[in-house]
């Protein structure tokens, strides 16, 4: 299981409208690109389940061709991918196929002809908040996440091999951190995938090359956005609590397995023994981690800044420049909103909250940058409730990072017990997990304990179970954008009734469980797949035209 961090529910920073049909994808495609021997010539893309039926209201079709170029999943020129792909003498084209069985539901195959003639086959998985997996290589079955910097060796399956590759890595001193071969049948073509700690110089590759039943070596590059600092410039990164200031790899990891919470009662219990908020125990694990993984500094509070300055940026740009959406279903809505925060019947933090909530998703359905939190189509909801609350209530930027962090917790722990991906879950897996994290960070900034967190964060997740997901035309604009208002709504209210002393029967953990169980007894239809719900309402069917009902 992938090792989750802060930043893979805080992020990616990225161009929308999707995480895992935008971002994802574009990870899938840019590892991809790290496999090649040259620069793609002419690319084919197999599209299945849920990527087959909305890749092109998701930008799925752009971040592919962006990936396969080279691109971050926050360069701005993603929008305009196709255009440079065929300037820069890359041929692609997309093959839609619903109706093929997969394993997962954001599933694409790409077929890829480099400059050296060279033809690679793969197939990659998008499994929710921009994370991306590669399961298949030249029709064998592998596993490439992208979490650490990797070596891919296309070789004979024979004796030697695997040791003569551990061999160069130790002699150039790469730490391996796992190590696993692939094959169909013993002594045909196999793959070993090692992962290491440190980046792989091309030297390396060289020297492992040097086998002569060895065919190729590719360098993967971790996909992990570290942004390291250099430690002289990271002050701003040591907590006043002192923790982990000079803990080393062999030390971080030790404590890394005690930190690594499991469920949402194993993180509150700590957070009681130890007298620590939500936040601050967050924290002291992503250290750990950082550690573990040799990162030497932890500029976690550096990265959460500049997500906020991402996230308000995406929330107030619309208000003063409205855009059309890729769509064309959505655009001006905040400004108007904006205009009546004093007429309405919500009252001033609510109404602002609602505001930036329709603001960040006119951001993310126009291509904007925004902060999947943690996932692009429900990306406005945690930035519009700690914006609203700063606006209205004075919070500082210090408070609102650690609300940030508190939101980060919640986050985790759904994702890794149940899913926020609305291809898997529905809406509430979207939606519900960042009212819920929204909820929880809410609670901390107005003197909630860890505890009355939890129960805020279980009320939002109860308020919305069983929402669906069902983008009309395929496109991340409606009814996504009213429903991260209705996400912010719920999040403040779950958020009150915590802070009120007001318990719940069925505590946090259990109720992700059942979010979880409810997420897989949804139809296909109602699961990020644009056939039911309000998708297949006879005006949304009018609207798309092309509707595959």
């Amino acid at each position: 299981m992938k090792i989750l961090g802060i930043r893979d529910i805080i992020g990616p920073i990225m161009i929308g409208p999707s995480s895992s049909h935008t971002a994802g994808a574009l990870r899938i495609a840019l590892m991809c690109r790290r496999l090649l021997a040259g620069e793609p010539r002419k690319a084919t893309f197999t599209l299945y389940g849920s990527f087959a039926h909305t890749y092109r209201g998701h930008g799925t079709d752009k971040a592919l061709v962006a990936g396969l170029l080279g691109m971050p999943t926050d360069d701005t020129r993603i929008r305009e991918s196709f255009d440079i792909a065929r300037a820069a003498g890359l041929d692609f084209e997309f093959v839609p196929a619903p109706d093929t069985p997969c394993e997962h539901p954001n599933t694409v195959d790409i077929d890829v002809t480099d400059e050296t003639g060279a033809v690679t086959s793969m197939r990659g998985e998008s499994i929710g908040g921009g994370a991306a997996v590669i399961s298949r290589i030249n029709g064998v079955d592998v596993r490439l996440t992208g979490e650490y910097h990797s070596i891919v060796v296309k070789q004979r399956d024979v004796r030697g091999v695997l040791a003569h590759i551990a061999t160069c890595l130790n002699i150039f001193d790469i730490n391996i951190a796992t190590t696993r071969l692939f094959r169909e049948r013993k002594g045909d073509v196999a793959y070993t995938i090692m992962q290491t700690d440190d980046e792989i110089d091309e030297a390396i590759a060289r020297a492992i090359a040097k086998n002569p039943n060895i065919y190729e070596v590719r360098i993967v590059k971790s996909d992990r956005a570290t942004d390291a600092v250099p430690p002289e410039a990271a002050d701003e990164t040591r907590r006043p609590d002192g923790f982990g200031a000079d803990l080393t790899p062999e030390k971080a990891a030790e404590m890394f397995e005690r930190l690594d919470f499991a469920t949402g009662a194993e993180l509150l219990a700590y957070c009681e023994e130890n007298g620590l908020g939500i936040n601050e125990a967050i924290c002291r694990r992503e250290r750990c981690m950082l550690a573990a993984d040799r990162i030497a500094v932890d500029d976690t509070r550096r990265y959460l800044a500049e997500a906020l300055d991402v996230m308000r940026e995406s929330a107030t740009l619309p208000l003063t420049d409205p855009a059309r959406s890729m769509g064309g279903l959505i655009g001006g809505e905040a400004a108007k909103l904006s205009e009546k925060e004093a007429a309405g019947p919500c009252g001033e933090l609510l109404a602002r909250a609602t505001t930036y909530a329709m603001a960040v998703l006119e951001t993310n359905a126009s291509m904007g940058r925004i902060v999947a939190a943690p996932t692009a189509g429900s990306s406005g909801v945690v930035p519009a409730m700690l914006l609203a609350c700063q606006d209205v209530h004075g919070f500082s930027d210090d408070e609102i990072i650690d609300a940030l962090s508190n939101a980060a917790a919640i986050g985790y722990l759904i994702t890794r017990n149940a899913t926020v991906s609305g291809a898997e879950g529905g809406c509430q897996a979207e939606v519900g997990a960042a009212s819920a994290m929204a909820a929880s960070a809410a609670c901390q900034l107005f003197g909630g304990t860890p505890r009355q967190c939890f129960a805020a964060a279980s009320n939002a997740i109860a308020g919305l179970l069983g929402l669906v997901c069902d983008p009309i035309a395929g496109l991340v604009e409606a009814p996504c954008q009213k429903r991260n208002a209705t996400g912010v709504a719920n999040a403040l209210v779950s958020a009150q009734i915590a802070l009120a002393g007001i318990g719940n029967l069925v505590d946090f953990d259990q109720t992700v469980e059942a979010m979880h169980h409810v997420g897989r007894s949804l139809p296909f239809e109602l699961r990020e797949s644009a056939l039911g719900g309000l998708a297949a309402t006879p005006a949304a069917c009018a609207f798309c035209q092309g509707c595959a009902r």
